[in-house]
C-alpha cells in the first residue's frame, strides 16, 4: 500500500520540474540549418519588443545545455520541460527534417535522462517557421496539416526516449495575442483571423496527437498546456455575469470545448457572431480534435476580474496581456478586466494561489479522470545579485509556497496532479518584454551568461529533493 501522504507531503511519484521554451533560451538561431520563425520577424522589427531586444543568442542554451543539465541535477528536478524549435528541425515547415537540428535535441534528452531528469517535450511554444506565416500562419488551415508532419518527424526522432509529450503550449496567445491584439507574433490585428487561428490550433493538436501516436511507443503521454483562465465576475450583477461567462468561453472554453467535448460552447458562438460565421469549422473537423488525452497541463498565473462595461472599472482596465490598442478577446468589447486587490509581480499581476486550485478543481470535474500537470506556474520579480554575488528573492519563495500549497491541496481534495513545473528554470527573453523581467529560479547575468541559482531555486531544490515544502523562511 502506498505511503498516507501528510498534510505537507506530496505524493512519492509527484515531478517536480522546471520548464523553459526554445526562442526564450536557445540563441544560435542561424546555426545548424534554422531559419527564421516569427519571433525572430517580429523581434527584429522596430517598436515590437521592450528596447528592441531579440532571441539571438537568449542565454545561448544551445550551446550550453550540458551547464544547465547539470544545474538542474545539482538541484535536484526530476523533470525538465523544454520546447522543440520548429524551424530548426524543419526550416521551411515542409519536407524533411535537418537532422543537425534533431541531433541537439538527441543530446539534450540524452544530457538529462544521464543526470536521471525526466524529459517533457512541448512541440509548439510559439516559433511558426516564417515561411508557413508568409503563407497565411495559423488562421489558414494548411498550417495545421504541416504541424502534424513536424509532429511526426519529431516524434520518431525523440519518441523512444522521451515518455512526455505536449502538442501545443497556450493556444490562445499564439490565437489571440498573435492574430488579435497583435503584441505577439506575427503581429496581426484581424479578430476573425483571431478566431481562424484558434481553430486550426485546436485542429493542429488532434492532427498532431495522432501523428505522434502513429510513430510512438504505447507507453507515451499525448497531452496539451492550456493557460486557462480563472475568469470572475465583479459582482454577482447578470451583466457582470454574462461578462464572465463571455470570457470565459473565450479563455478556455473555446479550447477544453473540442478537445474534451467535440464541440465548441453554442454561447461562443453567439458572442462572435458578428466577427465570423465559423463556416472555416469543417465536416470531420471536430472529431479529428477530439482525440483522446493522456494528460492535461495547466499553466497559471493570475486570476481575471471582469465586469460589464455598463459597471465603473475599479481602476485601470488591463486583461494582464500588454499593452494595444487592439483586444485579445473578439466580440468582447462590451466587458471590462478590473485589477484584483492584493500584492502583485512585477508584471502588474496579481497574487492569488486560491485561483490556481480553482482552477485545478475546475478541470477534474471536466475531464474526471485525466491527469494534470501544472506544467507553468512562477513569477516575475526585479532580482539583482548582492554584493557577495548571491540573489535572494524571497518573493518568489513566497509566491511558491503559496501556489505549491494550493497544488497539494487540490490533491487531498482528490484531483490528480502529478506534477509541476516552474516558469522558468532561469532568466531568460520575455517575448514582447525584452529581458526586462526575470522569471527564472537561476539569475542569468546578460553580458556575461553567467549563471547563479536564486534562493527560491534553492528552495524549491529542497522541495523536489523532500517531496514537502520548506518554510517560506526557510530561504537558503
Amino acid at each position: 500500500m502506498p505511503e498516507p501522504l501528510t498534510s505537507v507531503s506530496f505524493p512519492p511519484a509527484f515531478l517536480w520540474g522546471a520548464a523553459t521554451s526554445a526562442y526564450q533560451i536557445e540563441g544560435a538561431v542561424r546555426e545548424g540549418g534554422r531559419t527564421p520563425s516569427i519571433w525572430d520577424t517580429f523581434s527584429h522589427t522596430p517598436g515590437r519588443t521592450a528596447g528592441g531586444e531579440h532571441g539571438d543568442i537568449a542565454v545561448d542554451h544551445y550551446h550550453r545545455y550540458r551547464e544547465d543539465v547539470a544545474l538542474m541535477a545539482e538541484l535536484g528536478l526530476s523533470a525538465y520541460r523544454f520546447s522543440i524549435s520548429w524551424p530548426r528541425v524543419q526550416p521551411t515547415g515542409r519536407g524533411p527534417a535537418v537532422q543537425v537540428g534533431l541531433d541537439f535535441y538527441r543530446r539534450l534528452v540524452d544530457e538529462l535522462l544521464a543526470h536521471g531528469i525526466k524529459p517533457a517535450v512541448t512541440l509548439y511554444h510559439w516559433d511558426l517557421p516564417q515561411e508557413l506565416e508568409d503563407a497565411g500562419g495559423w488562421p489558414e488551415r494548411e498550417t495545421a496539416y504541416r504541424f502534424a508532419e513536424y509532429a511526426q518527424i519529431v516524434g520518431e526522432a525523440l519518441g523512444d526516449r522521451v515518455e512526455q509529450w505536449i502538442t501545443l503550449n497556450e493556444p490562445w496567445c499564439s490565437a489571440f495575442l498573435g492574430y488579435g491584439s497583435g503584441v505577439h507574433a506575427p503581429g496581426r490585428t484581424e479578430p476573425m483571423a483571431s478566431l481562424r487561428a484558434a481553430h486550426h490550433l485546436n485542429l493542429a493538436h488532434g492532427l498532431g496527437t495522432s501523428a505522434l501516436r502513429a510513430v510512438m511507443p504505447a507507453r507515451n503521454s499525448v497531452a496539451l498546456s492550456l493557460n486557462s483562465a480563472t475568469v470572475r465576475p465583479l459582482t454577482r450583477d447578470p451583466a457582470d455575469l454574462a461578462a464572465a461567462r463571455k470570457i470565459d468561453d473565450l479563455a478556455n472554453g473555446i479550447f477544453h470545448g473540442p478537445i474534451l467535448h467535440g464541440a465548441y460552447p453554442e454561447s461562443l458562438y453567439e458572442a462572435t457572431e458578428l466577427v465570423t460565421d465559423w463556416s472555416f469549422v469543417q465536416a470531420g473537423d471536430l472529431a479529428a480534435i477530439r482525440r483522446p488525452l493522456d494528460a492535461l497541463g495547466l499553466n497559471y498565473y493570475t486570476p481575471a476580474l471582469v465586469s460589464a462595461t455598463d459597471t465603473e472599472p475599479s481602476g485601470a482596465r488591463a486583461d494582464g496581456h500588454g499593452a494595444s490598442a487592439h483586444s485579445p478577446w473578439p466580440g468582447a468589447d462590451d466587458v471590462l478586466f478590473h485589477q484584483t486587490p492584493g500584492e502583485r509581480t512585477q508584471m502588474g499581476w496579481s497574487i492569488d494561489p486560491t485561483g490556481l486550485h480553482e482552477l485545478i478543481m475546475r478541470y477534474t470535474r471536466e475531464a474526471p479522470g485525466l491527469p494534470l500537470y501544472i506544467t507553468e506556474n512562477g513569477a516575475a520579480y526585479d532580482d539583482k545579485p548582492d554584493p557577495d554575488g548571491r540573489v535572494h528573492d524571497p518573493e518568489r519563495v513566497a509566491y511558491l509556497h503559496g501556489h505549491l500549497s494550493e497544488v497539494r491541496r487540490a490533491i487531498s481534495d482528490g484531483a490528480d496532479v502529478r506534477g509541476y513545473y516552474l516558469w522558468s528554470l532561469m532568466d531568460n527573453f520575455e517575448w514582447a518584454y525584452g529581458y526586462e523581467k526575470r522569471f527564472g529560479a537561476v539569475y542569468v547575468d546578460y553580458a556575461t551568461l553567467e549563471r547563479t541559482p536564486k534562493s527560491s531555486a534553492y528552495w524549491y531544490g529542497k522541495a523536489a529533493r523532500t517531496g514537502t515544502l520548506p518554510a517560506v523562511e526557510e530561504e537558503l
